[in-house]
């Protein structure tokens, strides 16, 4: 069998990639591995078969790129427009880097460990490869690369345990922002009982409602933006919950009918904007309401139900809510493309493109004080790329925003891949330190660490920050660095604010950890 694995590569790669599935669906306690299981039967297998890693670097590197750029394609404009609000999260999760940095220096002396070792396990313990590569070059020797091989796994393990048991949790977050996972809009049709123009209702001018039927004279039509509403006007208000309430009590009553129920002049349909033309462009900018006198109320993107506010900027494959004149369906339709398959398929030039810019990135060298350099390596680079593009949505025709479906896949594609990878080739390391008489010493510096940095961050985010417990579980996948905890994060709980603090914290907390790695080893 082992002849057969080591004669095709490709056969190892996704026989690793199945069983590590089996195993990260099998549950220890209130745990799952989840995609992480392929580390670990990767690095089972070529602990047993060292050849069986033969040139999987390469691979490790490209499901690393896919994975990290896709994660900041994604969160990189949430994470722009609340970058002031994220500062006292970097702050926390500086903190707990020179933390781990300082317990790191002790323990190392206490425990008797070579000091290139234990500069490998800090990088491993807090899954930083970037780091990795400043220590090797730094030190000479492969004393790094054996640490980092070992504190690994260490690291993930730590991280999945912590998140698994956080994320869950109803924490309060009074500062944090409410997720948008889970929230259902409301409709309702309200009565109303005196003259008001519609830029007169706050929650109309606020953008916290949008109004679409209107019905007078007993005849049903679409609503004109800013028009008046004349009392006996019945009107259908779209929004959350509260929001539809205070309109209701502005207004006048609620209606013991539905006028959305009546289809005979005005249809109310669910569009998919496959229009390339129309990608990464604001509800405003379709200009709906003058083209075809009709009024957006929703937009569904992927799982999430948004209100249709004008500066909401589209990404490929929503589908967005339209209430329009009958006899006009035909050309919004065509209008907007409505076309799943085409709004579904990737732009080959877009991802080319992105990650052409992020891997560049990555391979650009920084000088360090007191000399030698560092480079953010094919981790950050194209994560920092990825965002910026992200925050961009569009360059002339070129549309860097992904479709959702399409950008899922592609992220858990290159997970697998780059786990499958990297135990792959860590695996002979990995058993050369545990058969070692130094094991247990690297390990509890290892289990130290990692657990001690992860915990401080979460008892700031928890306890000084007020976040909530799921940003606080992306902000630990992302002061890690690693997708696999990440990734145990998102299949417990569907909210958007895991990726948005993974995004905030991975490039930066990488950063951080390249500078204290000359302060370890001088220290």
């Amino acid at each position: 069998m082992i002849v057969v694995l080591a004669s095709s590569p490709l056969l190892t790669l996704f026989l690793v990639v199945a069983t590590g599935a089996v195993l990260g669906a099998i549950p220890f306690g209130r745990v799952r591995f989840g995609a992480a299981g392929a580390l670990f039967t990767g690095l089972a297998l070529s602990a047993i078969a060292p050849q069986l890693g033969d040139g999987m670097q390469i691979v490790q590197s490209l499901g690393l790129a896919l994975f990290v750029y896709t994660v900041g394609i994604s969160a990189g404009a949430a994470f722009f427009t609340t970058l002031n609000r994220q500062l006292p999260l970097l702050a926390a999760a500086t903190g707990s880097t020179v933390l781990a940095a300082i317990a790191t220096i002790v323990l190392g002396h206490v425990l008797g460990l070579q000091q290139d070792l234990t500069l490998g396990l800090f990088t491993g313990a807090l899954t930083a490869a970037p780091a990795l590569d400043a220590a090797s070059r730094l030190t000479g020797t492969a004393g790094p690369s054996v640490g980092y091989a070992f504190g690994y796994p260490i690291g993930v393990i730590v991280g999945i345990v912590l998140v698994s048991t956080v994320v869950t949790r109803a924490w309060p977050g009074r500062k944090d922002t409410p997720a948008l996972a889970g929230k259902s809009l409301r409709s309702a049709t309200v009565r109303v009982d005196h003259a008001v123009n519609l830029r007169d209702v706050p929650q109309w001018h606020e953008q916290r409602v949008r109004f679409s039927y209107l019905r007078r004279d007993g005849k049903v039509r679409v609503i004109v933006p800013g028009e008046d509403l004349l009392a006996g006007d019945e009107v259908v208000a779209v929004g959350m919950p509260e929001a539809v309430d205070e309109v209701i009590a502005e207004l006048g009553e609620i209606s013991d009918r539905h006028i959305a129920h009546d289809r005979s002049l005005v249809e109310f349909t669910r569009l998919t904007v496959s229009n390339p033309d129309l990608a990464s462009r604001s509800i405003a900018e379709l200009s709906l309401p003058v083209r075809f006198g009709a009024v957006v109320t929703r937009v569904r993107r992927g799982d999430l139900e948004l209100l249709a506010r004008d500066d909401l900027v589209l990404e490929p494959g929503d589908r967005i809510a339209v209430v329009v004149d009958r006899r006009k369906l035909e050309d919004v339709h065509a209008y907007l493309g409505d076309s799943d398959r085409k709004a579904s398929e990737l732009d080959a030039l877009s991802v080319g493109l992105g990650l052409v810019l992020g891997v560049a990135v990555g391979l650009v060298s920084v000088p360090m004080p007191g000399g030698g350099s560092f480079a953010l390596g094919p981790a950050a680079g194209p994560l920092i790329v990825g965002m910026a593009l992200g925050a961009l949505r569009r360059t002339g025709p070129i549309v860097w925003s992904l479709p959702g479906g399409a950008n899922a896949t592609v992220r858990q594609l290159g997970l697998l891949l780059f786990l499958a990878a990297l135990g792959l080739t860590a695996g002979p390391e990995v058993a050369t330190v545990l058969s070692s008489p130094t094991a247990w010493r690297a390990a509890l510096l290892a289990v130290v660490v990692a657990g001690l940095s992860c915990a401080v961050l979460l008892i700031a985010a928890r306890w000084i920050l007020d976040l909530s417990a799921p940003r606080s579980a992306g902000a630990v996948a992302g002061f890690l660095g690693q997708p696999a905890v990440l990734d145990a994060a998102n299949s417990k709980v569907g909210d958007e604010r895991i990726e948005t603090a993974y995004a905030t914290l991975f490039a930066f907390s990488i950063v951080v950890k390249i500078v204290l790695v000359p302060v370890i080893w001088n220290l």
